[in-house]
């Protein structure tokens, strides 16, 4: 799935692509004396990221299973996305054919495929928990992956019961399912899912704490990388090498001086000089679980306003943390930034300050 960050860095490389010298990722793992000094010395940290197992995944199952009786949902029905790795490892881009994994209250999994993607399919549900008892059921093109969901419902006794679906799932697959199945209600899965999936486990934590620890570090090694003249495309690409040195994906996109404040970015080209404000926001990948890092930093020495505002935010995001706690509404954390730079004369509401505190994060940047 292409995310938000790969959405602007699309849009904005075209703009700046003649400015750039190239630092590829081809070019970090098989020729370091070609990167900066910074980037050429980092080493693999991919020996500390665990895979989730598939006994992990089951146990998500089982779960999910529990949250389905207290929702009073007979199954659960996932297409491409997310939540069908996060509950058996599969991994499926979106297409205008159904690939489908239903997972009932009680019974057996059962899959939907196109009939041609059946040795992919079967490659990856041979890892997914209970795939001893993998009921695949395949649909040819001239066929209805719809009647073979009805079907699978129906073998286990659900065809009138009610079957539960991400907001994520595709209205033409809802509906083409609704229509195969009259007498089945469609409800939401996502107190299912995110109930499954807003806790995370200590192996979640650990993941997602590595993911973060890999991009501090890789701006870390891209800002030892700096000079005046670095163009916003050769930052980005050295962010990108750093983390294939650490051996994972990720990136940023960077913004310089008065589009720093463009907080999704700008198409101008854009030239990094000294004394120059520079916004890097970006993340990396670990087994899955993403991280999201916004830093901003100075290249040379930077101007007393720099230095009030950055204490201001500094102080705001501080006042954050400290009220954050479980249990306690997202408004409330937001509120303790938000007064924070009220009282400094950046407010009042959303006049400076215009976005909120924080996005859910895991698997998924939202």
């Amino acid at each position: 799935m292409i995310s938000r960050r790969r959405i602007l860095k699309l849009g904005t490389a075209a703009a700046g692509a003649a400015l750039a010298t190239p630092v590829t990722a081809a070019t970090s793992e098989n020729n370091c004396t070609a990167l900066p000094p910074s980037i050429a010395s980092l080493t693999s940290m991919k020996d500390q990221a665990k895979p989730t197992t598939t006994e992990e995944r089951g146990e998500r199952q089982e779960k999910a299973r529990r949250l389905m009786a207290d929702n009073k949902l007979d199954a659960i029905l996932l297409t491409e996305g997310t939540s069908l790795t996060y509950f058996s490892g599969i991994h499926w881009g979106g297409s205008e054919r159904l690939f489908a994994m239903v997972l009932p209250v009680k019974g057996n999994v059962f899959y939907v495929c196109p009939a041609f993607e059946e040795g992919r399919a079967r490659e990856q549900i041979a890892k997914a928990p209970g795939a001893e008892q993998a009921d695949v059921r395949i649909w040819q093109e001239d066929g209805s992956p719809y009647q073979r969901v009805a079907q699978g419902l129906n073998d286990r006794g659900l065809s009138t019961g009610t079957l539960g679906m991400e907001e994520t799932v595709r209205f033409v697959f809802s509906q083409g399912i609704g229509k195969a199945s009259p007498q089945m209600k469609i409800a939401s899965a996502t107190p299912v899912t995110a109930g499954c999936r807003m806790i995370k486990s200590n192996h979640e934590v650990e993941l997602m704490r590595l993911a973060a620890k890999v991009t501090l570090t890789a701006y870390e090694a891209a800002y030892h990388a700096l000079n005046p003249g670095t163009t916003k495309p050769q930052l980005e690409e050295m962010v990108e090498a750093a983390h294939t040195r650490l051996g994972f994906s990720g990136s940023a996109d960077a913004q310089v001086g008065e589009y720093s404040a463009f907080p999704h970015g700008s198409i101008t080209p854009q030239v990094i000089r000294e004394g120059a404000i520079v916004l890097m926001d970006g993340g990396g990948n670990v087994e899955g679980y993403a991280s999201d890092i916004t830093r901003t930093f100075v290249l040379g020495k930077p101007s007393d306003k720099m230095k009030t505002v950055f204490d201001i935010v500094h102080r705001a995001q501080t006042a954050a943390l400290k009220t954050a706690r479980p249990g306690l509404e997202c408004q409330a954390v937001d509120a303790a930034a938000r007064s924070v730079i009220t009282d400094a004369g950046y407010g009042p509401d959303c006049k400076f300050f215009t976005h909120r505190v924080g996005h859910g994060m895991g698997m998924d940047v939202i």
